[in-house]
């Protein structure tokens, strides 16, 4: 178990190339194009609560649409 930290550090210690760089401009042209836009599913009044969703959606006579995930929240499997 003596080779562990001796191997992690070694790891550690190996110089880090950054192959790719951004330059200002590309990295102004790629922040304006990941900025929200007008997309129309902002616009829904989405609801959290399934009971709330369900009431509304009988009382209008419309569909129910459930998004459902599993996993961990910030990193949707």
């Amino acid at each position: 178990m003596k080779i562990m930290p001796l191997l992690l550090a070694l790891f550690l210690a190996r110089p880090v190339v950054a192959e790719n760089h951004l330059t200002p401009e590309e990295f102004r042209r790629l922040h304006a194009e990941l900025q929200p836009g007008d997309d129309v599913w902002r616009t829904i009044p989405w609801n959290t609560s399934l009971m709330e969703a369900r009431r509304v959606a009988a009382s209008q006579q419309k569909p129910l649409f459930i998004w459902a995930m599993d996993g961990h929240p910030l990193g949707c499997t």
